[in-house]
């Protein structure tokens, strides 16, 4: 499971012309499931988010958490991210997880998220053509994998 998130002062997602969600400071974070993940590389993964830091501390030092400054996030989930382009000139996603698998563990990984930690969550739209939108806080961007 990797999770490219992004430190945010806004961002949403927009489906088919209309916002279906958006969240201000926080956390972007664009999900990929890969073939073998598990509920327990999710409950790693959004244990591990809920508690880094990356945001800035009154010394603007990166000592707080989410849960520290009571953010909000935003979970899109994105295959590509389990693209593989090693070989030649076009992705293999033969990594990536099958879509009803990456789906439940997409939700599961969001619920955790909710009901673990109690972080605002707000979410795309699972196999959508998603247009996402950000105002990335730094910039800050992160690769975690679990």
């Amino acid at each position: 499971m990797k999770a490219l998130i992004q430190r945010v002062k806004r961002a949403s997602v927009t489906v088919d012309g209309e916002v279906i969600s958006k969240i201000g400071a926080g956390m972007l974070v664009l999900l990929g499931v890969e073939k073998g993940d598990s509920s327990e590389n999710a409950d790693k993964l959004a244990d591990k988010l809920a508690k880094l830091r990356i945001f800035e501390d009154e010394n603007e030092k990166m000592n707080l958490s989410i849960l520290d400054t009571k953010g909000e996030m935003l979970v899109v989930s994105q295959f590509t991210l389990c693209g593989d382009c090693k070989k030649g000139t076009r992705p293999s996603f033969d990594k990536a997880a099958e879509p009803q698998i990456a789906n439940e563990l997409y939700e599961y990984f969001v619920s955790r998220l909710v009901n673990v930690h109690n972080i605002p969550c707000q979410t795309g739209k699972f196999a959508a053509m998603m247009d996402v939108e950000l105002i990335n806080d730094g910039p800050v961007t992160f690769m975690v994998e679990k």
